[in-house]
């Protein structure tokens, strides 16, 4: 079984951000699995699906970004899933917009969701990483990621959320090896060992 938890924050006011592409992912996969994700569970919304067979729950925390670990590894506990079947969904501003990476641990990047995941589970876990591009030199990143698409860019966004969706059933599927050869560009990222 996998735990596949989407980063973003809850509310109206941020639901369209660069912010939150990984509750819009989320969203989408319970979309596709014809279910939704409303059961309120340790700080988080969950809803259980099935990919190919297999099971997952997916997730999205509702505090703040930054204290997305402790949900996150109240629900490990209580679905007894291992760090390594954990899939997380963020936004990562050094990808280009439209860009995606599977990875497995690496740093946190600056994004503070993962920091605190990483604190409160460790770091050999999935990274899905969608790229939501770089700031203008006069922006505070901290603001810049609390922004919404330009019309311009949604295309290539709606393009990376299926992408990412795809991404995160195939892990569940298929594994992270295969599924990082499938859609890292031909440059896959090293698997570390646990």
């Amino acid at each position: 079984m996998h735990l596949v938890v989407g980063l973003g924050n809850p509310g109206a006011r941020y639901a369209s951000t660069r912010h939150n592409v990984g509750f819009r992912v989320v969203e989408r996969l319970a979309r596709r699995a014809g279910t939704s994700v409303e059961k309120k569970l340790f700080g988080a919304l969950v809803g259980d699906v099935a990919v190919g067979g297999k099971k997952a729950t997916l997730a999205m925390p509702q505090q703040f970004m930054n204290v997305s670990g402790q949900p996150t590894a109240s629900l490990l506990g209580f679905y007894k899933v291992a760090a390594a079947d954990l899939i997380v969904i963020h936004d990562d501003m050094d990808l280009p917009l439209g860009r995606l990476r599977v990875r497995v641990g690496g740093g946190h990047g600056g994004h503070n969701g993962v920091r605190d995941i990483q604190r409160a589970c460790g770091t050999d876990f999935v990274r899905v990483r969608m790229g939501v591009g770089r700031p203008p030199a006069q922006w505070d990143p901290a603001d810049y990621v609390l922004t919404g698409f330009t019309p311009a860019e949604e295309p290539s966004v709606e393009t990376m959320l299926d992408t990412a969706a795809d991404a995160v059933e195939s892990v569940v599927r298929d594994g992270v090896t295969a599924t990082m050869n499938r859609f890292n560009q031909g440059r896959p990222e090293p698997v570390l060992s646990s």
